[in-house]
Formats: C-alpha cells, sequence, structure tokens
C-alpha cells in the first residue's frame, strides 16, 4: 500500500553488476531512500544493507530469498536507520557492524526524531519500533575477510564508525554513505573535510562503486561528491557560497546545505556538535548534543 505522501518508486529488482554481485538500488534519493546489495559465496549469501521500513526490505528480503543460498552475512555499513531497518528479515544471518553500530543498535529507537525528519514514512516507524532491529553479532574494528571473496574495510568521514565492502575478484566497492550519487550526501555527524580525502582511497579500491545512495558509478561521480564536499568547507558557514557545480539539480539541496555547512563550520572551530539545522529537522532543541540523542551514542 502507498504511503501518504509519497509515491511509490519504479519497480526493483536484484539487479547483476558483476559476477555474483547483485545490487537493489531505489531511485529518488530522498531521506529514507537507500540502496542493498547481495554477495554470492561458496557457503551462501552475504547482503549489504537492509533498507528501512517494511515496504523496502519486504520485497528486498524475497528477492535475495528467491536467489536460492542461504543468506549466512548482513554487513551493516553504517547504522542510520535507512540501512539497518530491515535486519529481521535475515533472522539467521551473523551481522557485522562496527563498535558504533552496535552501540546504536543496542540504544532505544529515536521515532519522533525519524517520523519528523522523514515525515512520508510516518506510518511505517511505528511498525518497525514494533518489530526492532537485530544487535550486531560480529563487530569489525579491523580489516576483516569473513568469506573468500568479501573484505570489510574500516572507514570514516559519514560516521564515526562507517565500513566499506571490498569484491577484489568483480572490482566492486559497496561504499555505503560513503558515497552519495547524483543525491545530495548528509554531513550531520560527519567530517566533510575528512570525508572528501577518503573519497580518495576508495576511488583507488574499485572501478565499480555501489553507493548508499543513488546510481552506480566511479570516479567521475566520486569526484563530484568530493567537490561537493570541499565547497561545503570552503562556505565557512553560508550555504548560500557554495558555487555552482554538478550538484545544483541533486535532491534535499537547501535543507542538506544548510546542515552540512553548519557542520563543517563548527569542526573548523573545534565543535563537534550536532548543527542547529539537523536538530530542527529531526524536531529536536538547537543545541541538542550530538552523542546521546536521536539514537546516536558514543560508540563503547
Amino acid at each position: 500500500m502507498a504511503q501518504a505522501g509519497r509515491s511509490q518508486p519504479e519497480f526493483r529488482q536484484l539487479e547483476a553488476i558483476a559476477d555474483g554481485v547483485y545490487v537493489w538500488l531505489q531511485p529518488g534519493g530522498e531521506s529514507g531512500v537507500s540502496n542493498a546489495a547481495v554477495i554470492v559465496d561458496d557457503d551462501g549469501l552475504t547482503v549489504i544493507d537492509t533498507l528501512m521500513v517494511r515496504s523496502q526490505w519486504e520485497p528486498f528480503a524475497e528477492a535475495v530469498n528467491n536467489l536460492g543460498p542461504p543468506v549466512r552475512r548482513c554487513v551493516l555499513t553504517h547504522p542510520h536507520i535507512d540501512h539497518v531497518g530491515g535486519t529481521k528479515s535475515f533472522p539467521h544471518a551473523a551481522v557485522y557492524g562496527s563498535p558504533y553500530t552496535s552501540a546504536v543498535l543496542d540504544d532505544e529507537m529515536p521515532v519522533d526524531a525519524y517520523k519528523a525528519f522523514m515525515p512520508a514514512f510516518a506510518d511505517e516507524f511505528d511498525d518497525l519500533v514494533e518489530l526492532g532491529t537485530r544487535p550486531v553479532t560480529h563487530e569489525v574494528t579491523g580489516a576483516a575477510q569473513p568469506t573468500p571473496r568479501v573484505e570489510v574495510l574500516p572507514a570514516t568521514g559519514h560516521t564515526d564508525g562507517d565500513l566499506i565492502v571490498l569484491i577484489a575478484d568483480a572490482d566492486v566497492c559497496i561504499a555505503g554513505d560513503l558515497c552519495y550519487f547524483d543525491v545530495t550526501p548528509l554531513a550531520f555527524q560527519g567530517d566533510p573535510r575528512q570525508w572528501a580525502e577518503m573519497l580518495d582511497a576508495i576511488n583507488d579500491l574499485a572501478d565499480t562503486i555501489v553507493p548508499g545512495h543513488g546510481p552506480v558509478g566511479g570516479e567521475q561521480k566520486i569526484r563530484e561528491l568530493q567537490g561537493y564536499l570541499r565547497a561545503c568547507v570552503a562556505a565557512n558557514g553560508e550555504p548560500g557560497a557554495i558555487p555552482a557545480g554538478p550538484w545544483d539539480g541533486w535532491p534535499e539541496r537547501d535543507q542538506r546545505d544548510a546542515i552540512n555547512v553548519e557542520r563543517a563550520h563548527l569542526l573548523a572551530h573545534q565543535r563537534d556538535e550536532m548543527p542547529d539545522a539537523m536538530a530542527r529537522a529531526l524536531g529536536l532543541e538547537p543545541g541538542t548534543p550530538l552523542y546521546g540523542q536521536a539514537g546516536q551514542s558514543r560508540p563503547r
């Protein structure tokens, strides 16, 4: 059933982008709309991220199960709800995540903040709270290789606990929200300057990059994202100072420009704080702590 205030996306299906590597791309790019992926290995399947609400993860899980082999692992690239909401759709899989992701999933789900930030999905968040999410079963604290094909690498820039997944034999990197292609990124917990530098390392890993949001891309899309993040840093706290560029047509620019530029400005003044623009978007009071609110616990 279509949710009030949100049109249903075009038909979604698993798409093979390399031998035994499938992506599930959700078009649109608005808040709450993310991507996922599946890798086929000798012992079964590895799922990368699990989407957010039932209308998203239910068809994804059905398509994954129709591949045939059992789902052995879920790797969560970071703890934001649009990537972890569907973990219970794979009840028998090990769940890999950073200590940061583990801490957030152990915390109470801030449903009111989710509803304020993503009102198009408000009706489905009550179902998500009732269902809950699975905890991390395997914390990733360094480079790890859970299967012969799948390498999991810690990273940072979007959050304090990002993970990226490399399938070297297919020349594919699944970057989570360290890559937004043709979609405005969201850096309210990140460091735009550090994030832009991290993109150089991601670019060197593989020719094919699966982003957390937007279409599959490569170096050109990485450089566009990198240019936008550096423009946010150079804006010196003024969203209107971002120059024209490839990002001009990206969705949700007004709200996210304000958040990203404010975050970069705070960090430039050694203030690791939630931007007031993000607090307002979450329905919180300006000045709300970055950690310990809205499910954003510090890593243990």
